[in-house]
């Protein structure tokens, strides 16, 4: 009986054609490294920890995270440069390191904001001017802003030798600061002398008695325990009040999935909150700790603190000038009253 052709592949043929045939390759895994240059008990590695514990939630083993706290990849003065060349992926630098940069974000170092409270700083960050700098320091520095920013809280003056009671005894000491032009400004505004050292430098710098203090927060200085460096005295003026920008690579973030991209940005938010309770509380334990261990704290009072701010404004337009600064970006701030 007649049966009509069937035309096919021997099995052998079917099979190299398939053993042949290219393998859809998987996309790899991305790897997100960030770079910290505190220890593992600040509140900084910290909140950075939760973060990554969000993100496991998220995304499981689809991201590989490598976390390098304590300047193991890089010193925070050098990461802003690492990020924009690709070097790492994310990292958290406090706002002492932008104006090289950025100069927008000497704004939180003026004196319109010396000594004012938490509300006030909460209003500049979260708000309008905020959300402006934010934009600045994406187009600047060609990164992405994860989200808000996370405390480490209000920064004092600490000394050795000299009890600061008035702020013109602050005259002529030589005061360690992290970094940032606009920092050393007002230090210099305020009669000091400032010095930048990088934060794993600072005891041998103390222990050569390089310095008459630091300018730092309570918290830092317990973590530290810089009781054991000399540091006697601390003048609780509300210097500035330190926080961390989360930053990463726009190289990176551009390559990663709508996916990935949401699970970031969902879990830093998720942290943020609680890291700025954790915060404020840290540096209240702190302070207690300090004092605890000897620190004697003179705390200016209102009046005293409004005085010092009013001086230190007739330096203000120069250090605008002087560090760059879009002069609208402070006389917002300046509204309602002199809070932001």
């Amino acid at each position: 009986m007649w049966r009509p052709a069937r035309f096919g592949l021997p099995a052998f043929v079917l099979l190299g054609l398939i053993l042949s045939a290219p393998v859809l390759a998987q996309a790899p895994q991305p790897t997100l490294r960030i770079s910290t240059e505190n220890a593992e008990d600040h509140v900084q590695t910290r909140a950075v920890a939760r973060f990554i514990g969000q993100l496991r939630q998220r995304l499981g083993d689809s991201l590989k995270v490598e976390f390098y706290s304590e300047a193991r990849l890089f010193r925070d003065r050098d990461v802003i440069r690492a990020l924009e060349q690709g070097r790492v992926e994310m990292a958290l630098p406090g706002i002492w390191q932008f104006d090289r940069f950025v100069p927008d974000v000497g704004l939180y170092f003026l004196p319109v904001l010396y000594g004012q409270d938490d509300l006030a700083i909460n209003r500049l960050r979260d708000g309008e001017i905020g959300a402006e700098v934010n934009r600045r320091i994406e187009t600047d520095l060609d990164v992405k802003v994860l989200g808000r920013w996370i405390d480490l809280g209000p920064a004092q003056i600490f000394t050795m030798k000299k009890q600061i009671k008035k702020p013109d005894q602050m005259a002529g000491l030589i005061i360690r600061t992290p970094g940032g032009e606009a920092s050393a400004l007002r230090l210099s505004a305020q009669g000091m002398k400032p010095l930048v050292i990088p934060w794993p430098d600072l005891p041998a710098a103390l222990a050569a008695g390089r310095l008459d203090g630091l300018v730092t927060t309570f918290e830092t200085a317990a973590s530290a325990k810089l009781w054991e460096q000399g540091i006697r005295y601390a003048y609780e003026d509300r210097a500035y009040f330190a926080q961390y920008v989360p930053l990463i690579s726009a190289a990176f973030w551009n390559r990663l999935s709508a996916q990935h991209k949401k699970a970031l940005s969902d879990s830093w938010e998720a942290t943020v909150g609680q890291s700025r309770v954790s915060a404020a509380q840290a540096q209240a334990v702190a302070r207690s700790v300090l004092i605890a261990n000897g620190l004697r704290i003179t705390t200016p009072s209102l009046q005293e603190g409004e005085q010092a701010r009013s001086q230190l404004m007739k330096r203000q337009p120069e250090m605008i000038k002087s560090l760059g600064i879009d002069p609208s970006l402070p006389e917002r701030a300046a509204t309602s009253g002199g809070k932001p």
